[in-house]
């Protein structure tokens, strides 16, 4: 078992850091005799892995949810990671296709309605963006049929 201390100092993440993560679940704490927490070795991992899937753009609330299926107590098994990481591959295949329509879409119109380009007014004709909603449409990924990248 580990103090919050050496957590900290394994992982790199600041005491109050690690009362967060330990706040919203995402770690459990025992306590010593004297009250003091206790954190398993296999925290440093899950800690890590929170700190990568942040890194990422997952939410709490996914994290959350990925690290649901591992136990407690110990270190995850290569089928838990496994499990985890292919959960995982869906979303980030899908900021990685949103990342890259964006950089290679960055030089014309974004589907914002401003037609304030001459070339917006070929991409954006009878602003028709502005039917699917407010803001960038067309790189967020809601193009009005029709619209061609």
């Amino acid at each position: 078992m580990l103090s919050i201390g050496n957590l900290a100092d394994r992982t790199g993440l600041s005491v109050s850091a690690i009362r967060y993560y330990e706040s919203e679940g995402l770690i459990q704490v025992g306590r010593n005799a004297g009250g003091q927490r206790r954190f398993y070795r296999a925290d440093i991992r899950r800690l890590s892995f929170i700190m990568i899937a942040q890194k990422f753009g997952f939410s709490i609330a996914e994290i959350a949810s990925l690290l649901s299926d591992l136990p407690g107590g110990r270190t995850p098994t290569p089928a838990d990671w496994k499990k985890i990481s292919t959960n995982m591959q869906t979303r980030l295949d899908a900021q990685i296709a949103s990342l890259q329509k964006m950089r290679d879409n960055l030089d014309g119109c974004i589907g914002c309605g401003c037609l304030s380009l001459p070339r917006c007014a070929l991409w954006n004709a009878a602003d028709a963006a502005a039917k699917t909603g407010k803001g960038p449409r067309y790189l967020l990924g809601d193009a009005p049929s029709g619209h061609s990248d």
